[in-house]
């Protein structure tokens, strides 16, 4: 029978955290699910705890060549039979109530997309607060494209909605041939839902917390470099190349467009300020006077900051 959901797990090098990620999606009430493991080349034991399973509890899929967190979820994607799909970090768990509760609300709605709650939980296990006030996000109901790219543009954003965690209809998904973009180390998520909803994609909120989102120190989402910014701005030009927008969304690309001119030259100026290039940086700060305004805390304050901006989660 098909399942109701299929977890997509892309693994790399996460032998220490892989098995709670499994069990927390072999908790789920209430739903049937597959489990998809996509080994990303992992260099530890990652495999060897994928296998420790039965095959009808987890498919594991080892990539013979490294294809970032991209590609190692677009396998499981590929590989995936449930009505709907749901990604699931290899270092982060969710919690035993959450598909159902955001399949009801989505298939009530007659919505493809839904997104719920986020707790976070620091590397040495205590949780803090949750992602987002439940109160916004009740008042939220429904992310419309324009609401979603509001929500990632990087200085100004109240709250990061990159940090959202979807669940897609399948069916969806492969009616308009949405995958991630496998040229992206940091903000695939963004894209890939952003696509989704300029494909007519309806985002419902089930406000409730049901993803469990674990900080881990030197993960792909928490270093920003400038090549990842560069890759993004990038990806949102082949963006705009291809998706017509309304009046809202086109006011919220080109604040977000601004931003990432604005995270650049802040990088690049923190880049030759590191390398000792007082000319570079003379330039950068000449070119975008914006950039030297990040510099009036510590700079690996504000570089924490920065990539905080960006920080969804990207096959860590």
């Amino acid at each position: 029978m098909q399942p109701d959901v299929s977890f997509v797990i892309a693994a790399y090098n996460a032998e220490a955290t892989l098995d709670r990620a499994i069990a927390s999606a072999m908790a789920q009430r209430d739903v049937s699910v597959e489990i998809i493991v996509v080994d990303d080349q992992s260099r530890d034991r990652t495999l060897d705890v994928a296998r420790s399973y039965p095959e009808d509890v987890v498919k594991l899929i080892a990539l013979p060549a490294n294809r970032g967190p991209g590609g190692a979820r677009n396998a499981g994607l590929d590989a995936a039979r449930g009505r709907w799909v749901a990604v699931l970090d290899s270092d982060d768990a969710v919690l035993p109530g959450r598909l159902a509760a955001m399949i009801a609300r989505a298939e009530k709605a007659d919505a493809q997309i839904a997104v719920d709650n986020v707790q976070v939980v620091r590397e040495d296990g205590t949780p803090e607060d949750m992602m987002f006030p439940a109160g916004y996000l009740e008042a939220l109901r429904e992310i419309s494209l324009a609401d979603y790219i509001a929500g990632n543009v990087v200085f100004e954003s109240r709250f990061n909605l990159g940090y959202l965690k979807p669940v897609f209809q399948r069916r969806f998904l492969n009616e308009n041939a949405l995958r991630y973009d496998e040229n992206l180390r940091i903000g695939e998520d963004y894209i890939l839902l952003a696509s989704a909803l300029a494909r007519g994609g309806r985002c419902v909120v089930e406000p409730t917390t049901g993803y469990v989102y674990h900080i881990r120190t030197g993960s792909i989402s928490r270093v920003l470099e400038l090549h990842h910014v560069e890759a993004m701005a990038s990806a949102d030009a082949a963006f705009a190349a291809v998706h017509p927008m309304d009046d809202r969304a086109r006011a919220a690309f080109a604040r977000r467009g601004r931003s990432l001119r604005k995270a650049a030259s802040f990088l690049s100026l923190v880049q030759h300020i590191k390398a000792r290039a007082p000319l570079k940086a003379i330039r950068t700060a000449l070119s975008d006077p914006a950039a030297v305004r990040h510099m009036s805390m510590p700079i690996a304050v504000r570089l924490k900051r920065v990539a905080a901006q960006f920080a969804v989660g990207t096959g860590r």
